[in-house]
């Protein structure tokens, strides 16, 4: 998606062709910069190829909801991970080497994965919690599925519908996880656009990231915001 100099990518992070489509967008728009949806954390683990710490000791960060979170999710994508034979995370990693190995600017636009797993823990509802628990309830007794390819970003129309009723049935979730990154990732972006008006931009986030961050992006823009470049 283009929006002045800026070209946002929603990709899936266990996709084959996420990466090609990386690889055949940069060769297309020679970037000058590459914005990817990591934070330091989750960039040297992946850069250095490191299992995530998974111990006891995270509960007393992030909390308890956040610990588990963080535990179920790495467990889930790995698992998705060795169906397509793809490592989670790929696409992100594509987009890093290729600024590397085309020595133009990276940039690391998401919040710090700890931050995002203690708003997790403070947030996720008892509410929540029992929609959950209802939803696996029925998942694994009346085999409740939504049909398309994992190892292929899904079609936009599936992605808003996704989103869509997670922000319906799980509002604490959808903003810590979507809607809180979202502005945080836009704002960032914002601010190397203004920053960087002649040069291009080429941004990889999960496809679930990318018309909110678009749309925050135009309400800045429309704003008139400024920034200092250090603030």
């Amino acid at each position: 998606m283009h929006y002045k100099n800026l070209y946002l990518l929603g990709t899936s992070h266990i996709s084959k062709d996420s990466i090609k489509e990386i690889n055949d967008i940069f060769e297309n728009q020679k970037p000058d910069i590459v914005a990817v949806e990591l934070d330091k954390q989750r960039y040297l683990a992946l850069s250095s190829n490191q299992k995530p710490s998974l111990g006891l000791e995270n509960i007393f960060k992030i909390g308890l909801k956040g610990y588990l979170f963080m535990v179920i999710g790495h467990y889930v994508q790995q698992k998705l991970g060795h169906i397509v034979k793809v490592k989670p995370g790929s696409d992100m990693i594509e987009a890093v080497k290729l600024a590397k190995k085309n020595k133009v600017t990276l940039e690391l636009i998401d919040q710090d994965i700890n931050i995002t797993l203690k708003k997790f823990s403070k947030y996720f509802s008892w509410k929540e919690k029992f929609t959950l628990l209802k939803d696996i309830f029925q998942a694994f007794f009346f085999k409740k599925t939504v049909q398309f390819d994992i190892s292929k970003v899904p079609e936009k129309k599936i992605i808003t519908k996704m989103i869509d009723e997670l922000k319906i049935k799980y509002p604490n979730i959808y903003f810590v996880l979507i809607e809180d990154r979202n502005n945080f990732m836009a704002k960032k972006l914002f601010k190397i656009m203004r920053f960087n008006p002649s040069k291009k931009i080429f941004c990889v986030v999960g496809a679930g990231h990318e018309e909110g961050m678009i749309k925050k992006i135009k309400e800045l823009y429309s704003s008139n915001i400024s920034f200092h470049p250090d603030s």
